[in-house]
């Protein structure tokens, strides 16, 4: 008993609730590197809205399991300093093991864009459908990730993960 009321306590102390975890979000903890026949997110993703697709592909195995932890690690934390962003600005955040992502064209079209082969088996697809897609190899700090993202998706440098109160 004394141990499940520890257990909740140091939860909320680091602000962890189910109210903290919204439906749309990437669960990180479900991405994390294993085997690479063991994955449920082998599926291509069709991309139909403004999104950022972290991926971290099967060759990723190749690495020696220090780096691949620590490649991870990283990736993982600097995602989740920019979610709020994301959020805030209607861009979806999604994850994939697989190697080819498809984005929605009009007329039913799709065009696949092929993650394979790249300076680093992991890192981000920005999709914007209807324009180019840009992709991020590796593992970028948060500065420079949302940099990225501005420029990209032109987020103004003002925007904010708080909405506006409106009073009455």
């Amino acid at each position: 008993m004394l141990l499940a009321l520890g257990w909740v306590t140091a939860c909320q102390a680091r602000g962890v609730s189910k109210a903290t975890h919204t439906a749309d979000s990437v669960d990180l903890a479900a991405f994390v590197p294993r085997d690479s026949t063991d994955s449920a997110l082998r599926t291509p993703r069709v991309i139909t809205e403004p999104s950022v697709v972290l991926f971290w592909l099967p060759a990723a195995d190749t690495l020696g399991a220090d780096d691949q932890a620590e490649a991870f690690d990283d990736l993982k934390y600097y995602t989740e300093q920019v979610a709020a962003t994301l959020q805030t600005n209607g861009i979806r955040l999604l994850a994939t093991n697989a190697e080819t992502v498809y984005v929605a064209l009009p007329n039913r079209q799709r065009r696949a864009v092929l993650l394979s082969g790249l300076d680093y088996p992991f890192g981000y697809l920005l999709v914007d459908p209807g324009g180019p897609e840009r992709i991020l190899t590796g593992v970028y700090a948060d500065d420079d990730l949302l940099d990225e993202l501005r420029a990209y998706f032109d987020i103004s440098d003002d925007s904010t993960a708080v909405q506006p109160r409106i009073t009455t």
